[in-house]
C-alpha cells in the first residue's frame, strides 16, 4: 500500500455500484462503516483510520467533532440529497465541500409522493381492511368511497429536483398545479405548465392536495403548524417526503383527529428512528414509511455513483460544483 492512498470511508448501505467505482482506483482505500454505528463510534473508527480524506454518509451525522477526528478530511459525500444532519457552515469554515448525490433520487422519491396522494385519494389502508375484515356492504359508505386526482388541485411546496418531477407526473394526472417556491422565478414555473403563488397562506384554501418538497431549514422548520393546517380545506390530503420537523407533528395529530384534515401521509419525523409510542402511529387515517421514499433498488445504485464521482472528482481537482451545498468553497 502506498502511503499516498486516499482513505475513503463509506456507509455499508451503499449500492455496489458505487463501492466498485471507489475499488476501481489504485489510488484509493475505501473503508465501510455500519450504517447504524453510534457517533461515538464513528469517531472513533475516524480516529483509527487517521487521516481520512472523505466520507460517504447515509444518515449518519457530521460536524466539528468528526472533522477533528478525520485527522484531514477534504470532502463530505451523501449517498441521498438531504443534509441537515451535516453541519454545513462548520464545513464551509474548513473549506470541506459538502456534496449530495443531485437527481439519482429524485425520480424516486416523486413517484413516492404520488403513490401516497394515490393511496390517500383511493383510501387504500381502510379499503383493505374492509374486505379483510369482511364488511363489504359498508363500500358505498360515503366514508369509503375515493376520490379522483383528475381535475383536482395540487399544491407542491418547493420546486426542485423533486417538486419539478412530482409537478410533471400531477400534470399527466391532469391536476391543477399550484407551486410554493420563494426561490425559483415566477416565468420559470409558468414555463413548467404550473400557477407560481407567492403567498403560501393564501394558496392553502385552494389545494385539494399539498405535497412537501423544501428542504429542511431554520426558515421551514414548523412551516407547516396548528394555523397553516388549519388553513387547508377540511377534504385536503397532506404527504411529506421531505424532512420531519416541517410539519408540527403535535398540530398534524390534532388536526387528524378533531376533523380538520381526513388523512396524512408521512414518510420522515421529528425522530429518526421515530419512537413508537407517537400518538400519530396509532391514527387509522395516517399511512408511513420510514424514510424510504428516496430508496429504491435502482436509486440506491444511482446515489451510491453519484456519491462516488463527488468525492473523485474533488481529489481530482475537478469538482462537481453542481452537486456542492456550499460551492463557494472551491474559490
Amino acid at each position: 500500500m502506498t502511503t499516498n492512498r486516499k482513505k475513503v470511508l463509506y456507509t455499508d448501505s451503499m449500492g455496489r455500484a458505487g463501492i466498485e467505482i471507489l475499488k476501481a482506483r489504485g489510488d484509493i482505500e475505501a473503508i465501510p462503516f455500519n450504517y447504524f454505528m453510534k457517533d461515538t463510534e464513528y469517531q472513533a473508527l475516524l480516529k483509527s483510520h487517521a487521516p481520512v480524506h472523505a466520507v460517504i454518509l447515509g444518515a449518519t451525522p457530521f460536524a466539528e467533532a468528526d472533522y477533528a477526528a478525520s485527522g484531514g478530511i477534504e470532502v463530505v459525500a451523501r449517498t441521498g440529497v438531504g443534509y441537515d444532519a451535516i453541519d454545513i457552515p462548520a464545513m464551509t469554515r474548513r473549506k470541506v465541500p459538502v456534496m449530495i448525490a443531485g437527481t439519482a433520487n429524485s425520480p424516486s422519491v416523486a413517484e413516492q409522493a404520488m403513490t401516497f396522494m394515490l393511496t390517500l385519494a383511493r383510501k387504500g389502508p381502510q379499503l383493505t381492511r374492509l374486505v379483510a375484515e369482511g364488511r363489504w356492504a359498508d363500500r358505498l359508505k360515503p366514508e369509503n368511497v375515493a376520490v379522483d386526482m383528475f381535475e383536482k388541485t395540487v399544491l407542491i411546496v418547493g420546486f426542485g429536483r423533486i417538486g419539478t418531477r412530482t409537478a410533471k407526473r400531477c400534470l399527466a394526472m391532469e391536476m391543477t398545479v399550484l407551486i410554493y417556491d420563494p426561490y425559483v422565478k415566477a416565468e420559470v414555473i409558468r414555463a413548467a405548465g404550473c400557477e407560481p403563488v407567492a403567498d403560501l397562506d393564501a394558496a392553502l384554501p385552494r389545494a385539494d392536495f399539498i405535497t412537501i418538497h423544501c428542504p429542511k431549514t431554520p426558515d421551514t422548520v414548523g412551516m407547516f403548524n396548528a394555523d397553516r393546517l388549519g388553513r387547508m380545506k377540511r377534504t385536503a390530503y397532506l404527504v411529506c417526503t421531505a424532512r420531519g420537523g416541517i410539519i408540527d407533528e403535535a398540530a398534524l395529530h390534532e388536526a387528524l383527529t378533531d376533523g380538520t384534515l381526513p388523512a396524512a401521509a408521512l414518510d420522515v419525523f421529528d425522530r429518526e428512528p421515530p419512537d413508537t409510542a407517537n400518538p400519530l402511529f396509532k391514527l387509522p387515517n395516517v399511512i408511513l414509511s420510514p424514510h424510504m421514499a428516496g430508496v429504491t433498488a435502482e436509486a440506491m445504485e444511482r446515489m451510491a455513483v453519484e456519491a462516488a464521482k463527488n468525492v473523485l472528482s474533488v481529489f481530482d481537482g475537478n469538482p462537481r460544483k453542481e452537486n456542492a451545498i456550499n460551492p463557494e468553497v472551491f474559490g
